[in-house]
């Protein structure tokens, strides 16, 4: 067994067996003041036990001070890794997969239904959107680009979807979530009321579109905050193969520069009027 005290070691016996054969060698040679130093050398022994029992205990070698020691050292580690490692129990926002729309198809009379779960898997996706603040986590709700393209007999529909309807539905998705405030973390979206028996059929030629499609006016989301029901509307439900998506969130006709909110309400509200394209 061996012994590190200091960097240096000790071979074949312990420190306190070695001093302690020193010590009984010198007493039987001296006299009484011999004796009082091996006396101290005695106390110097005994100091050197505890010493050499202290270093030991904190050793790597000896198999009894490994175990006990290695616990420790896990449990310091334990409670970072834990919460590095643990998945939260409750991600937020919630968002869900929206299928996408497939380029090369075409639009179809299918009317349209808010109880269809790709449609509330859009409105997860839109909600998600306004109370984070983050437009992109809305964008699966919104009027895809390969039907737009096919929808607006206009010069350029893909320069218009991106620059002027992408970018005031995200302006509008940012004007609703500061209308919630520091709210916006407790609120929940409870209902989304559309008013699918009142939707027009719009016809190709109308608002320069090159094929018609369902529209419905002033949906309402309504959620609770702080205890109390509360709404607000989406200005444009259009339909592309009947399937219900944004097209305007705050307004179809714009009042103002940036984000609008549409009729922002205590309580749930009161879906329409219908009207527009």
């Amino acid at each position: 067994m061996q012994y590190r005290v200091d960097g240096d070691h000790v071979r074949s016996q312990p420190v306190a067996v070695y001093l302690r054969r020193l010590t009984m060698l010198g007493m039987r040679h001296a006299g009484a003041a011999s004796r009082l130093a091996a006396a101290a050398v005695l106390a110097a022994a005994a100091a050197a036990t505890g010493c050499a029992a202290s270093v030991t205990a904190t050793g790597s070698h000896p198999v009894s001070a490994s175990t006990r020691a290695a616990p420790s050292a896990r449990s310091t580690r334990s409670p970072s890794t834990t919460a590095s490692a643990a998945p939260s129990s409750s991600p937020w926002p919630v968002v869900v997969p929206v299928p996408a729309a497939v380029a090369g198809l075409h639009q179809t009379n299918a009317r349209p239904t808010a109880q269809d779960s790709v449609f509330q898997a859009e409105m997860t996706d839109l909600w998600a959107g306004v109370v984070s603040g983050r437009p992109d986590l809305a964008q699966p709700a919104f009027f895809p680009l390969v039907a737009y393209e096919q929808v607006k007999a206009i010069a350029d529909p893909a320069a218009d979807w991106q620059n002027r309807l992408v970018t005031e539905f995200r302006q509008d998705v940012v004007a609703a979530h500061n209308l919630l405030g520091g709210r916006a973390r407790q609120a929940t979206l409870v209902d989304v009321v559309a008013p699918d028996g009142d939707a027009d059929w719009i016809s190709p030629g109308v608002c320069s579109n090159g094929i018609g499609y369902w529209h419905a006016a002033n949906a309402r989301l309504v959620y609770r905050v702080d205890g109390r029901t509360m709404s607000f509307g989406i200005s444009t439900l259009i339909s592309w193969r009947g399937r219900w998506y944004v097209v305007h969130l705050g307004g179809e006709l714009r009042t103002s520069s940036g984000g609008m909110v549409d009729q922002p309400s205590s309580g749930p509200g009161v879906p329409g009027p219908q009207g527009g394209c």
